[in-house]
Order: C-alpha cells, then sequence, then structure tokens
C-alpha cells in the first residue's frame, strides 16, 4: 500500500472503498456496485490483507442471506410471514398515496408494494 492510501485510510477510516475489491466481489452477481461499495466500505476499509479476506467474507455472507433476488422473492416473503421480521436489501421507493393520505413503500425485487410507511421515517431518509 503506498504512503497516499495509507493516509486516506488513516483520515476516512469506513470510507474507502478499493474498487478491485467490488469486481473480485461481484462476480456474475445481479447485485447493484453502490450495495458493493457501502458494505466493503463498512467491512474492508483498511490496509490490513487479512482483515480484507474476512471483510469480504463477511460481505459474501451478508449478500447470501439478505440481498433479494427477484427468483427468490417468494421465499422471502414466505420467511417474513413466517418469521414476521427478515432483514432484506432492495430498493425502496416511497409514494404520497393523496388520497389516503399516507406514505406507501415498494420493495423492487421482493414485488411487495403499498406498505405503510411513518411520514418521521420519510422525513429522517
Amino acid at each position: 500500500m503506498t504512503p497516499l492510501d495509507q493516509k486516506i485510510n488513516t483520515h476516512f477510516p469506513g470510507l474507502v472503498v478499493r474498487k478491485d475489491l467490488v469486481r473480485t466481489v461481484k462476480g456474475n452477481a445481479i447485485v447493484p456496485s453502490y450495495v458493493l461499495e457501502y458494505l466493503l466500505g463498512q467491512y474492508c476499509a483498511t490496509s490490513d490483507e487479512a482483515t480484507i479476506q474476512t471483510g469480504i467474507e463477511t460481505v459474501k455472507e451478508i449478500l447470501r442471506k439478505h440481498y433479494v433476488h427477484r427468483n427468490e422473492a417468494g421465499l422471502v416473503r414466505s420467511n417474513i410471514k413466517e418469521k414476521g421480521r427478515y432483514k432484506v436489501i432492495d430498493k425502496i421507493s416511497v409514494a404520497l398515496n393523496e388520497k389516503a393520505d399516507v406514505y406507501e413503500a415498494e420493495f423492487s425485487n421482493l414485488g411487495i408494494k403499498r406498505v405503510l410507511v411513518d411520514s418521521g421515517t420519510v422525513k429522517t431518509h
């Protein structure tokens, strides 16, 4: 690692993403790059190779457990129904339903629509 890379890691901990790791983790997966970059920034933002390898395995495990693929949406919905709660990584859009005066979310890959969202959550995010 160059002195510049070390300096950047020192001053911006948890924010540095090595783009070569994005390509390594992504492979043939259909995961958006920004999702990978966020996770790699959380678990691999260091200069220590052992920590990076552990972080890569952690990222792969998180994606395996929580990223929703469209062809697995039914299984994930079933898990949500059975467990009552389930963490997912998916693209969410929120819109105001003017007739009912409520915010409703739509999960892109999961295929769930009209999920009520508190206005405080919308303002926060």
